[in-house]
């Protein structure tokens, strides 16, 4: 990334050399169309791929979400004790889709939609970055619409997940506060847009706090940033306190937020992912876990781009290093380092031992800062000459390559032994063209060839951005389709035949619903989803249900009658009106007559 150059004199001679306004803003107007007609077709792709997934599937991260953003826009809690916290700040984004429709499948294709305006985003952002770090605007449209069409760009926006937006918030986050701190190298930075870049950075980073705990690492590296440029005088101290009073301002006020959604959503607590914390970064078990796993989540994303995003992170660090380069600089290569190396130690310490390969291989706490990674190394590959080039292939190559080694070494045969779930693995099933296995060694080796393949489409004279681009666009769209067809739809046939309970239950009707808690997490949160209109009442499938229930689910193994569900018999009045299973298990619904 380069800071913007000062202006120069304008001399008479470059007045009448430089064309006036009438004739630089047609051309000005084409890109700005151009940009904006690229923005629209990004976000027809996110439509178009979105279109299959009619309901959330990937529990219970979506419904925790969805909860939330009803619970916010004014509408029925749903129980969620004992586990994971979903903060606030994303189901914001979703309360205007609640208040639009009643309707569950409706307001989560509004969801869709507002995903999709979001996250196509990425380009114009990516289109900024990839200009800073030097490419011309030809090379800059073309690698930021690959940087656009990343799979953990688009395939997640297609789901109510942070993951959604979180991406473009840490690359606005990263150009706000990098012209923050550059300003001064310009003679258009105003006070005024000194302190709106300094507020946005600020704003952006405690909104990321807001959304998910992986935000934290990016409030601390803000507040550090902010206090550097302070102490080094990049900044003056009163617009320092400008920035640091957004900052703090914004995540008090998200914390409020947060905090009023836990006695509503977790009234008896939740999974205590902080104890976890604590306890595995003050043992030696719990920092061989934790860097064995954080180990893992940088190799996911190497392979997962082909290599490009460990050129971006071995440029970054150098960057970061090197003693000659400008101080703002290395400041913020150092801040994305730590945000990388953050998030992977905080995620991966938090993490409890769920006996699936994703604990130690995962793409989608580190998928937020892989745009930025993957840019810096595609501009990279673009603008260094061959033999600097291949030293920063050669060095991502071995990062790779000896990640591997590191998860294959911690995971053992557990990667074989523990469940695969294909939803965690987008890119790394279609490398591997497995969805039912996790494939280290061919996992590795596809993205060593990919690497290969791009810096040989790098050399390429005069072909080298589009070749580049094409490359990585076909393999994003190939990882895209195939997630969706492979795991997407699986699911959504899984869950809505399991858990769709709208031919029994409104929104026609709205009776009194009761749920048996025997029922897993796995079915129990989708029909939540689905029973929009009220807070169903939990009770012990060991015991009558509450008698004010109109509607009361039964756990039911699949295998036994149906009607032996309702322990001691039911009593006169009631009937059996559904009965649904699926792989986990299933549940028999029982109305009462009249």
């Amino acid at each position: 990334m380069t800071t913007h150059p000062p202006l120069r004199p304008d001399t008479r001679a470059e007045r009448r050399a430089t064309p006036g306004p009438d004739v630089a803003a047609p051309p000005r107007r084409r890109r700005t169309l151009l940009v904006l007609l690229a923005y629209l077709a990004q976000v027809a792709v996110r439509l178009v791929a979105s279109a299959g997934q009619t309901m959330p599937v990937a529990t219970p991260d979506e419904t925790g979400y969805l909860f939330a953003a009803r619970v916010l826009s004014g509408g029925p809690a749903a129980d969620l004790s004992y586990g994971t916290v979903y903060r606030g700040g994303y189901p914001l984004l979703l309360t205007p889709a609640h208040w639009l429709s009643d309707d569950p499948q409706t307001v989560y294709r509004l969801i869709q939609a507002e995903n999709a305006l979001i996250s196509a985003l990425m380009l114009p952002l990516a289109l900024v970055l990839l200009r800073r770090c030097g490419l011309d605007r030809r090379a800059a449209f073309l690698v930021g619409n690959a940087t656009a069409l990343l799979t953990g760009v688009v395939f997640f926006a297609e789901f109510a997940l942070t993951d959604a937006v979180l991406p473009v918030v840490v690359l606005g986050w990263l150009l706000l506060v990098h012209s923050w701190l550059t300003a001064g190298a310009r003679a258009t930075a105003s006070p005024a847009r000194v302190a709106l870049y300094g507020a946005g950075a600020s704003a952006l980073a405690a909104y990321s706090y807001v959304c998910h705990t992986r935000g934290v690492i990016l409030l601390v590296v803000q507040a550090a940033l902010v206090l550097t440029a302070a102490v080094a005088r990049w900044r003056s101290r009163g617009e320092a306190a400008s920035a640091a009073a957004v900052l703090a301002g914004v995540a008090l006020a998200g914390t409020r937020l947060n905090h009023s959604l836990l006695p509503v959503m977790y009234p008896n607590g939740d999974n205590d992912l902080g104890g976890n914390l604590l306890q595995r970064l003050t043992s030696l078990d719990g920092w061989g876990w934790t860097l064995s796993l954080a180990t893992g989540q940088v190799w996911y994303q190497l392979a997962a781009t082909g290599g490009l995003a460990g050129i971006g992170l071995v440029a970054l660090a150098m960057l970061a290093l090197r003693r000659d380069a400008p101080g703002r600089l290395r400041a913020l290569a150092l801040a994305v380092v730590a945000v990388v190396a953050g998030i992977a130690l905080a995620t991966s310490a938090a993490l409890p031992d769920e006996q699936r390969v994703g604990n130690y291989a995962y793409g989608r706490y580190l998928a937020c800062v892989t745009p930025v990674l993957f840019a810096v190394g595609c501009a990279v590959l673009l603008r260094l000459p061959r033999r600097a080039a291949a030293w920063a292939a050669a060095l991502s190559a071995a990062l790779l390559a000896g990640s591997a080694v590191v998860v294959g070494w911690h995971a053992g045969d557990r990667l074989a032994r523990y469940t695969f779930t294909p939803y965690d693995f987008p890119e790394i099933s279609f490398l591997t063209w497995d969805w039912t296995a996790f494939r280290l060694e061919r996992a590795t080796l596809a993205g060593l060839v990919l690497l290969g393949l791009a810096m040989l489409a790098s050399r390429l004279r005069g072909l080298a951005t589009v070749t580049l681009t094409a490359l990585c666009a076909l393999v994003s769209t190939g990882m895209i389709a195939t997630a969706n067809e492979r795991v997407g739809a699986p699911l959504v046939r899984e869950y809505t035949a399991a858990t769709d309970v709208r031919s029994i239950a409104g929104p026609a009707t709205t009776p009194v619903v009761a749920v048996d808690g025997d029922i897993s997490w796995r079915l129990r949160l989708p029909l939540y989803y689905w029973l929009n209109w009220t807070a169903t009442i939990g009770f012990d499938g060991d015991h009558a249900p509450p008698r004010e229930a109109d509607l009361v689910l039964v756990y039911w193994n699949g295998k036994t009658p149906a009607e032996s569900t309702w322990k001691g018999g039911a009593p006169p009045g009631w009937r059996i009106v559904d009965r649904r299973t699926s792989p986990n298990d299933g549940w028999v619904a029982w109305r009462r007559s009249g």
